[in-house]
C-alpha cells in the first residue's frame, strides 16, 4: 500500500512539473518577437509615402529581447530593403535603434552612411513589412494645413476687396464743389475734393504701405525749421523710361536721429486716412533711413513755397485773398472736426503750431496744412495727465493768451482747438495785409511785427497777456465790405477768453457767405443795366 502511494506521488510530481514546462515553454516561444526576415533585398519602394516591403519570409526572433528593424537604402541606382531581428541594446550600422517601442515601423533618415539611409525598428509581430517615411508624414501635415487655410485667405481677400471698392465708391459720390451756404449742421467747411489735380500726389495710395526705400533723388535745401530739412527730390518710377518722364518731383522731409520723437507724431498723424483733405499737404509715405540714420517723410511737392514767403514777394487781390482765408479755415475745420465728409467718426486733431510758414500754398492759390510734428490727436481717452505732459508748444508769436500763460483748460479738449483758432486768426490778418484792396499795401510785416524776429515767450506775454495787444486793424481795411467782415471775425477769434472765440468751421462758413454776397452783388449789378439799355433802345 505504501509503495502504491509513493508510486503515485511521484507520478503526480513528474506530471505537474512537465505541464509547468510546457507552460514556460509556451510562454518564451510567445516572448519572442515574429519579424520580416529577408535581409538585404531589391526594392520598387521610392522612399516616399509609405511601403510594404517586398519580403516573404517570415522569422521568429533568436532571443527574447530582440526588435523588427527594416532599413532603406538608396545608392546610385540600387534601392534595397533589409529587414531583420536585432537587439536594440547592440548597435546595428554603428546605430543604436530608436523609438523602437512601438506598433508602427516609422522611417527616420541617418546621414553620413554614404548613401541615402533611412531606418525604423517597432516592437510588434511583423510591424517591420509595412514602413512610413517621416518626411512624407511632414508633408501630408502641411497639405491638410494648406487646404485648410486656403478657403479662409480666400473669404479674407474677397472681404478686403469688396471693403476697399466700398470705400472708393463712397469717397467717389462725396461731394466735391462748393455750393451755396449750407448750415453748420450740413459739414458745410469741410467737404472735400477726393480727386487730388497735383501730379507730385498720384501715387499716393500706391506708396502709404511701403515697405521698400523708394528711388529718390535729392535736388535743392526749400526749407529748415528746428526739427527738419524739406527738399525738393525727384521720384523715379521707372528706370527704363528718360530722365523728364520717369520722374516726378516730391517733398522729403528729413528729421536727423535724435529727432526720432518728432518724425514719429507727424508720421503717426499724416498716417491717419482720415486727416487726407485737398486743405491738408497729401502724405506719401515715411521711410527710416537707418544707414544714413535719418527719419523721411514724403509728400506732395508745393512749388510757390510756404504763405509766409509768399505773401513776402506778392500783392494779391480781393479774390486771392478770398481764396487763401477759406481754405485755410477749411483746413483748419477739417482738424478740428470729429467726423469725416462720410458722416464717419474721425479723431479730432490740434495742429498746435499754425503759423504762415507752416502752410503752403498750392497752384490754384489755396492753402495747405503742414508739419504737424507738434499736432496733438484729441482722443476721448487722453487723461488730464498725459494731456498736461504735451506741454507748452508751438512759435512763442502765435501763441493763445492761455497757451503763453500755461493755463489751458486740460479738461476739455476743445481747449486745444481753441488755441489754433487764434493762431489762424493772426494768419488771416497776415493774408490781409498783403491785399490790393486795403488800399496802400506796405511791405510784408508777421504779427506783432514791431518786436524781434524771433521774439520770447516772456515778450510776447508782455505784449498779449499784460497790455492784452492785438495786430492793428486799420480804418482803411474797413472800407471793403468783404475785409470787413473778415476782420470782424478775426476780432471774435482772436479774444483774450478762449470760449468766446468762433470755431474754425463758422469761420469758414462766414467765407462762404462773402462769396455768396460777392456773386448776388454782382448779379444786382448786371441787373439793374439791363432797364438803361432798353430805354436806349426805346429813344430811338
Amino acid at each position: 500500500m505504501e509503495l502504491l502511494r509513493f508510486s503515485a506521488f511521484w507520478c503526480g510530481t513528474i506530471l505537474f512539473g512537465s505541464i509547468l514546462l510546457e507552460e514556460a515553454e509556451a510562454s518564451m516561444i510567445k516572448m519572442r518577437r515574429l519579424c520580416r526576415f529577408c535581409d538585404v533585398q531589391a526594392t520598387s519602394c521610392i522612399g516616399k509615402w509609405s511601403c510594404k516591403v517586398e519580403c516573404n519570409r517570415t522569422a521568429i526572433c533568436p532571443a527574447d529581447n530582440e526588435v523588427c528593424v527594416s532599413i532603406w537604402r538608396k545608392k546610385d541606382d540600387n534601392v534595397t530593403f533589409d529587414t531583420v531581428c536585432h537587439n536594440p541594446a547592440q548597435r546595428l550600422y554603428g546605430l543604436l535603434l530608436e523609438d523602437y517601442n512601438k506598433s508602427r515601423c516609422e522611417m527616420k533618415e541617418k546621414k553620413g552612411m554614404g548613401s541615402e539611409f533611412f531606418i525604423c525598428s517597432c516592437d510588434a509581430d511583423e510591424c517591420n513589412e509595412d514602413v512610413i517615411f517621416n518626411q512624407d508624414i511632414n508633408s501630408q501635415v502641411v497639405a491638410v494645413i494648406l487646404v485648410s487655410l486656403v478657403p479662409l485667405l480666400v473669404l479674407a481677400v474677397v472681404i478686403i476687396a469688396s471693403f476697399y471698392c466700398y470705400r472708393v465708391y463712397r469717397q467717389r459720390q462725396a461731394p466735391s464743389k462748393k455750393g451755396p451756404p449750407l448750415d453748420f449742421s450740413e459739414g458745410r467747411a469741410i467737404i472735400i475734393n477726393e480727386e487730388v489735380s497735383d501730379s507730385s500726389s498720384t501715387h499716393a495710395n500706391n506708396l502709404n504701405h511701403n515697405n521698400e526705400l523708394l528711388p529718390i533723388e535729392l535736388d535743392v535745401l526749400v526749407g529748415k525749421g528746428r526739427f527738419a530739412e524739406v527738399y525738393k527730390a525727384k521720384l523715379k518710377q521707372g528706370s527704363s523710361v528718360s530722365e523728364e518722364q520717369g520722374f516726378e518731383t516730391v517733398a522729403v522731409k528729413i528729421f536727423p536721429d535724435e529727432e526720432y520723437a518728432s518724425w514719429k507724431n507727424e508720421k503717426d498723424v499724416f498716417s491717419d486716412a482720415d486727416l487726407r483733405h485737398e486743405n491738408v499737404l497729401h502724405f506719401l509715405t515715411a521711410e527710416e533711413r537707418k544707414v544714413q540714420r535719418q527719419y523721411w517723410l514724403i509728400t506732395a511737392y508745393q512749388p510757390l513755397g510756404n504763405l509766409q514767403e509768399y505773401l513776402t514777394h506778392h500783392i494779391i487781390t480781393w479774390h486771392d485773398l478770398w481764396l487763401l482765408g477759406s481754405s485755410l479755415t477749411r483746413g483748419v475745420a477739417h482738424l478740428h472736426s470729429d467726423h469725416t465728409p462720410c458722416g464717419r467718426y474721425k479723431v479730432p486733431i490740434a495742429h498746435r503750431d499754425i503759423k504762415s510758414s507752416n502752410i503752403l500754398v498750392k497752384k490754384d492759390l489755396t492753402c495747405c496744412l503742414c508739419d504737424f510734428g507738434l499736432a496733438l490727436r484729441l482722443d476721448n481717452s487722453l487723461s488730464v495727465d498725459e494731456l498736461a505732459n504735451s506741454g507748452q508748444v508751438g512759435t512763442a508769436r502765435y501763441m493763445a493768451p492761455e497757451v503763453l500763460e500755461s493755463r489751458i483748460n486740460l479738461e476739455n479738449i476743445e481747449s486745444f482747438k481753441q488755441a489754433d483758432v487764434y493762431s489762424m486768426a493772426l494768419v488771416l490778418w497776415e493774408i490781409i495785409s498783403r491785399c490790393s484792396a486795403i488800399g496802400e499795401v506796405k511791405e510784408y510785416e508777421p504779427p506783432f511785427g514791431n518786436l524781434r524776429e524771433h521774439p520770447c515767450v516772456e515778450s510776447m506775454k508782455d505784449s498779449v497777456l499784460r497790455d492784452r495787444g492785438r495786430p492793428e486793424i486799420p480804418n482803411s481795411w474797413t472800407n471793403h465790405t468783404g475785409i470787413q467782415m473778415v476782420c470782424a471775425s478775426i476780432e471774435d477769434c482772436w479774444d483774450h477768453d478762449p470760449e468766446a472765440r468762433l470755431t474754425a468751421q463758422c469761420i469758414a462758413e462766414r467765407f462762404d457767405d462773402v462769396e455768396y454776397l460777392d456773386k448776388l452783388s454782382d448779379c444786382s449789378d448786371s441787373e439793374e443795366k439791363i432797364p438803361e439799355e432798353i430805354i436806349v433802345v426805346d429813344e430811338k
